[in-house]
């Protein structure tokens, strides 16, 4: 159409004798009028072409929300249906979208394309009543545009308008400001939290350890002086920091090589390496099973003692099953007749279940952190958290298409010690936003390594994360790939740096809002700490923006404050880059030791999350044996080395991972040797302190 118009406008301006000098521009204009109009008028009257504008220019500024009906229509019943069989209560004043969606279940059986904002409904036996609705309330001008037509004030589109209500329905759900009566997942966070008078008695010794101040005031200014200190720390560093430049306002931290390992540390993994006994997996978890005792944990769900002949040997083989992924068909048929198919499925899914097995990975980690080799490797203080995708059929609630891996499945989410062992893991979906997971799994940690330092990568961070880590006594120090996208928030709106100025944006943080809501802030965490909430719950409510949550700003403004002072030791200390880096690459090489474990191959046969979680616990157990059996190896192979006369340098033997591989037969013949181990392994490490080769220099 445009098109057609600039064409007449040409033929009406070119002359229409070429050998006149020139037209009187009254007749141009003339001229140019009649054959737009002309045009306009076989395209349609103008009044549609009008309409068919609005409509075209509703989708400006990248607006898909016109498009949604089409793919809203083949839901519609199923989301009616759930309406009306939940009871929605609003946690707040505000019932504009409650008041919405009795709007539209009280219009569902109209057929018009606009409706009136305000109807009156008779229902039979009822007297009539009146119910409205005010969209302006709720929804966004990008809605208003697709809601609402200039020829027809007072009405709504009403097909647009119900996909509308139910998107900021579920919105709502997800922060909080709607919750659903009776339910867990979406129940009233706030009537959920303990009271004020309960958590006054326990705030003195939560604080204590927590390392915070129980005063308001006191807790601002703490917070104001790390944040006031660190920045001003940064800033008079900044000519010495030679990796951190600005490109302008731009600023750009350059990469570092890592060092490279000594030559005298290869030397000593491949002696080590040549001194570590080869063994079957089935001998691993026999081995530790002897040693840790993990087996015991496994049994009836009534409590009762099992009545099954060789338990350790039922249990290790069940473990061996699904933890490879193989199942319990594929090994019964390598066992010679030893096992039946039925006897693996009944131990695996009647004697055991997601909290069993982690209870007895519980025991291998308490026995791994008693070794000397183990303290060599970390002392437990620091964990990695990172998630990794697992292959699941796709039928079942779980199962989502991954964005970044590609893959169709769930996430593992395990929690791994710097000494390499995991000590917690989740199997979550993928559509979750993974750092909601950090603060639980930690929470949920029942071994003896107890740490209080998270790293973790881009995805393993936001701003109520960084707020709520900090109340309950966790540093979090992630692994920010985007960090110049981040804003950096100002102690004061008047501080000024004299280096890293532009650094910082206009915004400041705002002390008052955390000092006015600090009893809310502390009265969450104690609940928290106390398991009267889940803290997966709660940052799944804090991780979406909300208009009226008052808990949401108060830790979006906390996490502001502890945010930017990570970023800026994240840019200042390249040792703490350097360890963040370390520690995640363990975390990322345990997931690919846990995979090469399961020879029954990556995807996960089975619809039901729990028994993907059950394989995902069963495959951690195994991995987590397998470095215990390992370490017990290497103290053996380091022992002997230096009992010869070679000796050992602990900075050498910190640098060989337990995750080895080509000493762990995976597969071939199934024999199952119950035998006892024929001595008690070794734990402490006796090596001479001298240097790692004859005639090297003193250590």
């Amino acid at each position: 159409m445009l098109g057609d118009v600039v064409a007449a406008a040409r033929e009406a301006s070119m002359p229409a004798d070429p050998s006149e000098p020139g037209q009187p521009v009254e007749g141009v204009e003339e001229r140019t009028g009649r054959l737009v109009l002309k045009t306009l008028a076989d395209a349609g009257e103008i009044d549609a072409l009008a309409t068919a504008a609005e409509a075209v220019s509703a989708y400006h500024g990248n607006n898909y929300l016109p498009l949604l009906e089409r793919f809203y229509r083949s839901h519609r019943p199923v989301l009616f249906t759930l309406v009306d069989a939940i009871e929605l209560e609003a946690t707040s004043a505000d019932r504009s979208v409650l008041d919405a969606v009795e709007f539209i279940r009280a219009v569902r059986d109209r057929r018009s394309d606009w409706i009136p904002e305000t109807i009156t409904v008779e229902v039979d036996g009822q007297p009539p009543t009146t119910v409205s609705v005010d969209a302006d309330a709720f929804a966004s001008d990008a809605w208003h545009k697709v809601l609402r037509d200039k020829q027809r004030p007072g009405m709504l589109a009403r097909r647009h308008l119900e996909v509308c209500v139910f998107s900021y329905l579920a919105a709502e759900l997800r922060s909080g400001d709607i919750a659903v009566a009776g339910s867990d997942s979406y129940a009233n966070l706030h009537a959920q939290l303990m009271t004020w008078d309960e958590c006054q008695l326990l705030a003195a010794d939560f604080c204590a350890q927590a390392g915070i101040p129980i005063d308001a005031a006191a807790l601002v200014a703490h917070y104001r002086h790390e944040l006031t200190r660190t920045a001003a720390t940064v800033d008079a560093g900044f000519p010495a920091n030679t990796d951190l430049v600005l490109d302008g306002e731009r600023p750009v931290l350059k990469r570092r090589k890592g060092a490279d390992r000594r030559p005298s540390a290869i030397t000593l993994e491949a002696a080590i390496h040549q001194r570590l006994p080869e063994r079957s997996l089935l001998d691993i978890l026999t081995r530790t099973a002897y040693l840790t005792g993990w087996h015991r944990h496994f049994g009836p769900a009534s409590g009762s003692d099992p009545k099954i002949r060789d338990t350790l040997g039922r249990y290790v083989t069940t473990t061996y099953a699904y933890g490879t992924n193989l199942g319990p068909a594929e090994v019964a048929r390598h066992m010679r007749g030893k096992v039946s198919v039925h006897e693996i499925y009944t131990a695996g899914n009647k004697h055991s279940d997601p909290t069993k097995v982690y209870r007895g990975s519980t025991d291998v980690i308490n026995e791994f952190a008693k070794l000397d080799v183990a303290g060599i490797w970390g002392d437990g203080q620091v964990v990695a958290v990172d998630g990794s995708q697992v292959d699941t059929w796709e039928n079942n609630l779980l199962a989502e298409s991954h964005i970044r891996y590609g893959g169709y499945g769930g996430i593992a989410m395990r929690h791994v010690a710097d000494s390499y062992i995991a000590l917690f893991s989740h199997f979550i979906p993928c559509g979750v936003w993974e750092a909601v997971y950090i603060i639980e799994g930690l929470l949920k940690n029942d071994s003896d390594i107890q740490p209080d330092t998270i790293h973790a990568n881009t995805q393993g961070q936001s701003l109520s994360v960084f707020g709520l880590a900090t109340l309950l006594g966790f540093e979090l120090l992630p692994r920010i790939r985007n960090w110049h996208d981040l804003i950096f928030y100002r102690p004061d709106p008047r501080t000024r740096y004299q280096h890293i100025d532009a650094l910082f944006g206009d915004n400041a943080i705002d002390w008052e809002l955390i000092e006015k809501h600090w009893t809310d802030l502390l009265r969450t965490a104690i609940s928290i700490r106390e398991g009267r909430v889940s803290s997966v719950t709660l940052l799944r409510r804090l991780g979406n923006h909300s208009r009226k949550n008052r808990l949401y700003r108060a830790f979006r403004e906390l996490g502001r404050v502890i945010r930017t002072v990570t970023l800026l030791r994240y840019l200042s200390e390249p040792e703490l880059r350097e360890q963040i880096t370390a520690i995640t690459n363990k975390a990322e090489a345990f997931h690919g030791y846990s995979e090469w474990l399961m020879v029954g191959g990556q995807l996960i046969g089975h619809n039901d999350p729990d028994h993907q979680e059950l394989v995902v616990k069963f495959n951690e157990l195994m991995a987590n044996c397998a470095i215990y059996s390992t370490a017990l190896d290497i103290t053996d192979a380091a022992n002997s080395l230096a009992a010869e006369g070679h000796p050992v340098d602990h900075d050498d033997l910190a640098t060989i991972t337990p995750y080895i591989t080509h000493t762990i037969r995976r597969l071939g013949d199934l024999v199952l040797d119950l035998d006892p181990p024929d001595a008690t392994p070794t734990t402490r490490l006796d090596l001479e302190p001298r240097a790692l080769f004859p005639g090297g220099p003193a250590a």
